[in-house]
This record gives C-alpha cells, structure tokens and sequence, in this order.
C-alpha cells in the first residue's frame, strides 16, 4: 500500500510538471508513460541491467531514450535516508564515460546529494584515456563540439530526466561537468534560463569569446583547475590555468557568484589521478552544493 501511494505521488509529480518520463523498475513491470507536453522533445527513463562489468558498483542503472538522439545510460547514487534529495547531474570529458565518474557520483551521495553519472556521448577519445576506466554507451549520440546544438539537446535531456526521477526535489539539481562536459555544462547556462541551480566545472575550456557572454548568467558557479593542466594530460589550449583565471575575473567583474581553487601540482585529469585532490574536490564540491540546493 505504501509503495503504491509512493507511485501514485511520483507519477502525479511528473505529470503536473509535464514531463515524458516512463521509469520502469530493474526486473519489474514497466510503469506506464506519463505523457504531456511535446514528445519529441522529452526523455523517457527506464530502469536496466548494470552494464558488463560494474554489478560491483552499487548504483542503480537507467537509459534516457531521446528520439532522433539516442539512448544515454545513467549510474544513479541514491543517498540514505527519505527523499526527495537535491540532484547532481555528472558529464564525463572527452575521453569518455567511465567507472570513475560513478565512484565521483557516490562521493556525493554521501554528503546527502543524489548522483547522476551519465554517458552524454559513446565512445571517448584524446590523451586522457588512460586515466579511466571506460564504460561503453554504444547508443549513445556521437561526440560533438561542446557548445553545439547537439551536445546541448543531450545535456538538456539528461537535466529533464533527472529532475523527473523519483526521490529528485525538480527545482535543487546541478551540474558538474569535466573538461567537454564542463564546456557543455557552461554552453548549457550561458543562455541565462536554466533548470539548474548551480555549476561545477573541474578541468573546463574557457575559449576568450565566452566571457562576453557572462553577463546572462544567473547561476553560481565552482570552478576546480589544476595549474599543469596542458594537452599532453589530455587538455587543451582552452583549459590552461590563465584561461581559467581569466574568465574567473571575467565572471567577478560581472558581479556573479563564483568560487574557485587551483591545484598546484594539478594537471587535467588529476581529479582521478590523485587522492589528496580527490578528496578536496568532493569536500569542496559538497560544501558548495549545500550552500545552493539545500534550504
């Protein structure tokens, strides 16, 4: 009776806020699609099997079908206690989705954010591959250019699907983004209406054009760089420590709210590379998440 009542909120929940969303559960009976609003432009989430090789990982496993996108694969880290939790949407870099963006997912759960590593584009590419532990995502879409159409229609799909998953408070979810994924977490707000309530960017391009652009933002940001970020770790020219500081001051003089930390001896990837960086990226990322999804 209790999960019945439960399933009848949630299924109320979506519909009133006009979403596409079919969540069916692991091994069950898939509950019927709530249907509003245009369908060709919202997901629908299904529960599935963990993919080959990480049962070990205990997180729950979802697909994000988009039509004429692809099927996007989700690891969803549900913290303890009752729901509904604030939400933290997590994309992967270049070099592709990965184990490490799952164990990144669970840090946060535990500081009571539910985490949602998701696997934006298939494959992955470029020197920071050796540094993961890949995930395939066959059906997901291509690789695109961070702040193409695409990349942001995926982006967009991931942030609906999140926000209409049961036990997810709609109106406190953010983005975390590395490298490509932090320049399409960044394309993703630039615009100025967003669904999210905050941004983390850890190892992100900041190409000069973008802190023109600033002045619509409306959302708090964490910027997380590692001053030896350079290509040969897999970054580029647009992710160097002075192009982060850049538009750091860029967002300062625009009087919007940003936080930053410098890793001395951090380069692109070092998020997964090292500990002690690891460990105060989390905190700092919790601490920041508080601040702007809790009341």
């Amino acid at each position: 009776m209790v999960q019945s009542l439960a399933t009848a909120y949630h299924l109320a929940k979506l519909a009133v806020l006009g979403a596409l969303v079919t969540v069916a559960p692991q091994g069950g009976r898939e509950l019927p699609p709530i249907i509003s609003g245009r369908q060709d432009m919202l997901p629908v989430v299904s529960r599935v099997d963990a993919p080959a090789g990480t049962e070990a990982l205990g997180v729950q496993w979802v697909s994000v079908a988009v039509p004429g996108l692809g099927v996007m694969l989700a690891a969803v880290a549900r913290p303890e206690g009752v729901g509904p939790f604030p939400a933290l949407l997590i994309l992967h870099g270049s070099h592709g989705f990965a184990s490490q963006y799952v164990k990144l997912a669970q840090s946060i759960a535990r500081g009571g954010v539910l985490g949602v590593a998701a696997c934006w584009f298939k494959g992955g590419r470029g020197a920071g591959s050796r540094f993961i532990t890949p995930i395939a995502c066959p059906e997901a879409p291509p690789i695109a250019d961070a702040s193409s159409p695409a990349a942001l229609r995926a982006v967009n799909a991931l942030v609906q699907a999140v926000r209409h998953l049961p036990d997810v408070r709609s109106d406190r979810v953010a983005l975390f983004g590395h490298s490509r994924g932090g320049g399409a977490s960044l394309n993703y707000v630039l615009p100025g209406a967003t669904a999210v309530r905050a941004v983390v960017l850890n190892s992100a391009g900041y190409p000069a054009e973008l802190a023109t652009r600033v002045t619509a933002i409306n959302v708090p940001f964490l910027m997380l760089h590692g001053v030896t970020n350079s290509p040969a770790d897999g970054g580029s020219a647009f992710s160097s420590v002075q192009m982060a500081r850049d538009f750091e001051a860029a967002l300062r003089r625009a009087g919007k709210r940003v936080e930053a930390a410098y890793y001395q001896e951090g380069g692109h990837n070092s998020l997964f590379t090292t500990e002690t960086q690891y460990d105060d990226e989390v905190r700092r990322i919790t601490a920041f998440l508080r601040r702007y999804l809790f009341d």
